[in-house]
């Protein structure tokens, strides 16, 4: 089954919160759902993200419970910065990415992995988070913030998705100036992308639909 890759417009966006409830609704579906941290940047001792995916994942997988979070990242770093610049010594090899995305998608029915930062944060000096996604030939999920300013975000992610001919599907996470999203964002979504979504009503509110169009 092909891949799900969650990415964003950026950092503290919300892909960890989406796939929490991806993996909920997937596995409620009877699916054999898994996790995979690339790369996670930022960690001192065990990767805090990493630590709640799996976590959630053990719990509707058991062939992920013998697994430890550092079982499901390829890279750490301790600076909470873009890969390449955490990356002080240089230790990224992508290969070693993909053999780690090949061993955790034997453990399971669908394999979703989460991005960190957006798509043209760098990996290496001249390979970017979207040349991961290009290269695991992964669907695509862009989570966007419901915040002042996040329309320009979105389209320049979009417009970076298709330009690389990726497949994707986009949806606001409505966590930020709630209050006001209905009137500084929201007239432009429903003119110009009448079918928008929200990661509470559609993955949350409705996870059959939702995993029923992904599937």
């Amino acid at each position: 089954m092909q891949p799900l890759f969650i990415t964003a417009t950026g950092t503290n966006v919300g892909k960890t919160y989406t796939t929490l409830a991806l993996i909920e609704a997937l596995a409620s579906r009877g699916l054999r759902v898994g996790v995979f941290k690339p790369i996670e940047t930022g960690v001192t001792h065990t990767p805090p993200d990493a630590t709640i995916l799996l976590e959630a994942c053990q719990k509707v997988n058991s062939g992920f419970r013998d697994l430890t979070p550092l079982d499901i990242t390829a890279y750490t770093f301790a600076l909470p910065a873009a890969p390449f610049c955490a990356d002080a010594q240089k230790q990224i090899d992508i290969s070693q990415i993909l053999e780690k995305y090949d061993a955790l998608s034997k453990r399971c029915d669908l394999l979703l992995i989460e991005g960190a930062g957006g798509l043209m944060v760098p990996i290496t000096r001249n390979y970017m988070m979207i040349d991961l996604i290009r290269d695991l030939n992964a669907k695509t999920l862009l989570v966007t913030p419901s915040r002042l300013g996040c329309i320009n975000e979105t389209l320049l992610s979009i417009e970076v998705l298709k330009a690389h001919n990726i497949d994707f599907d986009w949806c606001v996470n409505l966590y930020e100036d709630q209050e006001d999203f209905e009137k500084v964002t929201q007239p432009y979504y429903d003119t110009v992308f009448p079918e928008w979504w929200t990661v509470q009503e559609r993955i949350e509110g409705s996870a059959d639909s939702f995993t029923a169009s992904l599937l």
